[in-house]
């Protein structure tokens, strides 16, 4: 038996959780119409196998008709979920993991032209900043509605086999109607804490009437919306009180703020450059007060962390939701003595980011996550060892070496820099964002272990690869800096990377022409504002930063919110000129017929990348593929057999911005799936 608080069990009612820690409820957007099918089963269930205690499905199920999917919810008032569900638990179930599902009316968080186009409904006529969508003021007979519809998915879950059910209560239906902020009702439903608590409490007694008094219901719910005019801090206690004192919920979930805009959505759930675990001692007190069985996530991204809460009594299960997004098998290997080994969260926000632009959730740096059927977490043995030769340890090129070595291969990189890195590195330059060289230093870790060679400080040309005799190479170069976009002066501007490394100094009065809309423009702006200057960041797009997703464009915001920072969308940088002491930079706009100036003692260019590829096409001529990549093999998981060069020595490829300039991301996932298959 195990001293490690996080593996005792936990006694949930009826329910033994075999250790403490969880997945909280939360929509990772798999869902096929509607419904939790394959993809959303093996996403849930690869967690179960690496040994969580419970998994909480969706964030949330919709179980009305006028609560259309905001991101991809499952749609709990269908009665064709009750089989996928229970697929779902089965599977999860085999491996010793319970599974509940958080339910919930998105109220105002959602939009009138989504689903069946039904007007949204909430306590009060209070715009959604997220969403857009004014709500229709509640009726009596919608309350009525929506009581039942609560009722009748409590009871489809149960039908399921599921464990138990979280009802949800923030920024959605119910807690519109706690909030003083939000609630425009007259009694019954509005005026003085009771009467804005009356949903609440009926919706969970039609819910208990319904599904019995064995079956685990919860509440996950603000406890303290830390806004104007909203639940305070001591209202919430008494929130959790009168909840306690119902003795309608087995558990309180608790969450700390408001999620009505991304700024305040961030606060909530922070991201990398935030404080870990911001609210973690806010539960606690809850959990003090109450005495009820207590969860909680935020930002509790590492096992430490985690430990902590459960061994000081602050939570009796610990949410690690990114962090098992990132790392599936967290339990695993802490019961194997491999906590070193987890691949880390490195807070980039990637999954929910995606989710709130209506994309699926995917990790930065595992892009087995959501993929579980095509790509799995494991990685099988090759059939023969084969030396495999990557230049460039970037991402791309840590990550194509790690699984190449997983596979028996023998594994040399050449990296041209005293350290590996590549662009991340560059990055991690700014602090808000320091934590993306965990992604590197765990790929490092992970490669020495596995006995891959590194020679750094190796600028490899053709001549240096093709004497490491490699029967695969793989060029992960990555790109340099794009700065020739103008019709004139492209020799009078720097780039981003130029400011962010230190290299050129920042000047007084500086325009950014971000043409790529990612970090680096924000990254440079910052190192330039906080220097006292005076920074405008001009875009031809209808946003800027268009690259960077709402959360954690929040951090960077407030930072140069700070500063003298100007933002001008929709006009392009056409050309830079020398105009006494400074330079005059002209404006134009794809929109036609117009033109500005500015002058400035600086003009900073970010327009992404362009492959460093010369190494590539030096050695292409004497691969026996030319470089070429059958892409449907690559699709299917196959092995790449095309061979357009008899007399070719080596399998050749590249990846990551070597080839194109994209992510992260687009470089590790290209990295997986072509070495899995070498």
């Amino acid at each position: 038996m195990s001293d490690d608080p996080l593996l005792q069990p936990y006694r949930l009612k009826h329910l033994t959780l075999k250790n403490r820690l969880m997945l909280t409820s939360h929509e990772p957007a798999y869902a096929e119409d509607g419904m939790p099918k394959e993809r959303y089963r093996a996403y849930h269930a690869e967690r179960a196998r690496g040994g969580v205690a419970l998994t909480m499905t969706a964030g949330s199920a919709s179980v009305s008709r006028d609560s259309p999917p905001a991101f991809n919810n499952i749609l709990a008032w269908k009665d064709e979920v009750v089989g996928w569900m229970r697929a779902l638990a089965d599977e999860c179930h085999d491996h010793g993991c319970a599974v509940m599902i958080q339910l919930t009316h998105l109220g105002r968080r959602t939009r009138y032209d989504a689903g069946d186009w039904l007007p949204s409904v909430a306590a009060g006529a209070h715009r959604e900043p997220a969403h857009r969508a004014v709500p229709k003021v509640v009726e009596a007979w919608d309350i009525a509605r929506i009581i039942r519809d609560y009722a009748d998915a409590a009871e489809r879950m149960q039908a399921a086999g599921l464990d138990g059910i979280e009802i949800e209560s923030y920024g959605h239906f119910m807690d519109q109607f706690w909030s003083p902020a939000l609630n425009d009702l007259g009694a019954p439903w509005g005026g003085d804490l009771g009467a804005r608590m009356r949903f609440a409490l009926e919706t969970l007694r039609a819910v208990r009437d319904r599904v019995g008094p064995n079956f685990i219901v919860g509440i996950r719910y603000a406890g303290d919306e830390a806004m104007p005019g909203g639940v305070t801090k001591a209202e919430g206690l008494e929130i959790s009180r009168r909840l306690t004192e119902s003795g309608l919920v087995d558990f309180l979930n608790v969450i700390r703020g408001h999620i009505d805009t991304d700024a305040a959505l961030t606060d909530v759930i922070p991201v990398q450059g935030m404080r870990s675990a911001p609210h973690l001692d806010f539960a606690g007190e809850i959990r003090a007060a109450t005495g009820l069985p207590t969860f909680h996530a935020a930002r509790i991204q590492d096992v430490a962390t985690a430990r902590h809460a459960v061994a000081t009594g602050k939570l009796d299960m610990v949410g690690m939701t990114r962090a098992h997004i990132a790392e599936p098998h967290i339990v695993a290997k802490i019961l194997r003595g491999e906590e070193d080994r987890i691949r880390p969260c490195v807070g980039a926000n990637y999954c929910l980011d995606r989710i709130y632009q209506g994309g699926a959730a995917l990790c930065i740096h595992n892009p087995s996550t959501g993929r579980e059927l095509e790509q799995p977490q494991e990685i099988a043995p090759a059939e023969a060892a084969r030396r495999v030769v990557i230049v460039g340890a970037g991402p791309g090129g840590l990550e194509a070496a790690r699984v190449a070595a997983l596979r028996g291969h023998e594994v040399i990189v050449h990296e041209a820099a005293n350290d590996p890195g590549g662009q991340v590195r560059l990055t991690a330059q700014t602090p808000r964002r320091s934590e993306m060289m965990s992604l590197v230093d765990w790929r490092v870790a992970e490669c020495e272990r596995l006995g891959v060679t590194f020679r750094y400080n190796s600028f490899a040309e053709g001549e240096e690869v093709r004497a490491d005799a490699p029967d695969v190479v793989i060029v992960a170069t990555g790109g340099l800096p794009h700065t020739e976009l103008l019709a004139e002066g492209n020799d009078r501007v720097v780039s981003s990377w130029d400011i962010i490394s230190g290299d050129v100094r920042p000047g007084a009065n500086v325009l950014i022409w971000d043409e790529a809309g990612d970090q680096a423009g924000l990254q440079a702006a910052e190192r330039i504002a906080e220097t006292g200057a005076a920074v405008e960041i001009v875009t031809r797009d209808r946003t800027f930063a268009p690259e960077v997703m709402g959360m954690s464009l929040t951090p960077a915001m407030r930072q140069l919110q700070k500063h003298d920072v100007t933002f001008t969308v929709t006009w392009k940088l056409d050309a830079v000129a020398p105009e006494g002491n400074a330079l005059r930079a002209t404006l134009g706009s794809d929109y036609g017929g117009v033109t500005r100036t500015r002058q400035v003692d600086q003009v900073v260019v970010n327009g992404g990348t362009r492959p460093f590829d010369e190494v590539y096409f030096d050695l292409r001529d004497g691969s026996s593929n030319l470089g070429e990549v059958d892409h449907n093999a690559l699709i299917a998981g196959a092995p790449q057999r095309i061979a357009r060069n008899p007399a070719g020595a080596y399998q050749l490829f590249r990846i990551g911005d070597a080839v194109s300039p994209r992510n992260t991301h687009a470089a590790i996932y290209d990295a997986l799936r072509l070495l899995r298959t070498v």
